[in-house]
C-alpha cells in the first residue's frame, strides 16, 4: 500500500540550531577583530529595534565591526581568566559581557562611538510588556486623533474591542469614561500597546550605551557593572520578537 503523502513532516522553521561549529566560527571571528581594530567596547542597549540597529552597522562597518549574540560564547571569546584571554585585559572585559548587550571592535574613538549611538537613537511605539515611562490618559468625550482632529469613525470598532467604552454619536467616536491605556511604571498591556499606537504615543526608544571599553589595553569603566550572570545561552529567544537574525551576529556578508 503506499504511503500517505500526509504523513510527511514538514519543517516550517529557516533557522538552523547553533552548532558547536557556528560557536568555534563566532569565536574565531571575534579574536580576529579583537587583533584587527584599535578598541574593544561593551554597550548596552535598550528597545531593540531591528531595522535600525543594521542601518547603523551598515554606516560604520568599514571602521566597526559588531557582535551581538550569545553572552556566554563572546565571554569565552574574550577569556575567562587571564591564562584564556586572547589579549591583556580582555577577560576583564569579558566578566562584563551580561544582559542585553554587545560587543563592537572598532578604530574610531570613544567619543566618535558615542555621537554615532546619538545619531541612531530613534523613538518607536512601546511593544506588549514593556514598562511605560509615563501614564496615558484619553479623556471622556469625543476621541481624537494623533494630529488632533476627531478619530476616523472606521475605528470604533478597533478601540472598543481594546477595552474603550465608546460609542458612535453620529458618525463622531465619543469616550463615554476616561481611559488609562498605561500606567507609568507597569508594564503595557497588548490592548495597551495596540492603542498607544493608534493614539501617537511613541513611548519606547532604541539606544545604546557604552558600558566599559579596553583602548591600548587599558580597561575603561563608564558604567558600574550591577547585574549578575544572566545565564544566556544564545540569542534566539532574547531576539524572538526583535526579527534578529544570524547575519546580526556575525560580520557583514559572513554567513
Amino acid at each position: 500500500m503506499p504511503k500517505s503523502k500526509r504523513a510527511k513532516v514538514v519543517s516550517l522553521t529557516q533557522t538552523k540550531k547553533k552548532d558547536r561549529e557556528w560557536k568555534s566560527s563566532l569565536i574565531e571571528r571575534v579574536r580576529d577583530a579583537l587583533s584587527e581594530r584599535s578598541s574593544v567596547y561593551v554597550f548596552k542597549y535598550e528597545n531593540m529595534r531591528n531595522g535600525t540597529f543594521k542601518e547603523m552597522r551598515a554606516a560604520t562597518e568599514a571602521t566597526t565591526t559588531f557582535f551581538v549574540g550569545s553572552n556566554k560564547v563572546l565571554r569565552v571569546a574574550l577569556g575567562r581568566d587571564a591564562e584564556s584571554e586572547a589579549s591583556e585585559g580582555a577577560a576583564t572585559l569579558g566578566a562584563r559581557v551580561k544582559g542585553d548587550c554587545g560587543v563592537m571592535f572598532t578604530d574610531l574613538s570613544r567619543e566618535d562611538v558615542e555621537s554615532v549611538f546619538e545619531r541612531f537613537a530613534v523613538k518607536d511605539y512601546a511593544r506588549t510588556g514593556a514598562v511605560a515611562r509615563e501614564t496615558v490618559t484619553v479623556e471622556a468625550g469625543p476621541v481624537h486623533g494623533p494630529s488632533g482632529a476627531l478619530m476616523e469613525h472606521t475605528l470604533e470598532p478597533t478601540l472598543r474591542k481594546n477595552g474603550m467604552p465608546t460609542k458612535l454619536n453620529r458618525g463622531v467616536i465619543e469616550l463615554e469614561a476616561n481611559h488609562t491605556l498605561c500606567k507609568e511604571g507597569q508594564h503595557i498591556s497588548p490592548q495597551g500597546a495596540i492603542l498607544l499606537r493608534l493614539f501617537g504615543h511613541e513611548l519606547a526608544e532604541f539606544r545604546c550605551r557604552l558600558t566599559c571599553g579596553l583602548v591600548n589595553g587599558e580597561l575603561e569603566v563608564y558604567e558600574e557593572d550591577d547585574e549578575g550572570d544572566d545565564g544566556d545561552d544564545g540569542p534566539i529567544d532574547r531576539f524572538a520578537h526583535d526579527g534578529i537574525t544570524d547575519s546580526m551576529m556575525l560580520p557583514p556578508g559572513v554567513k
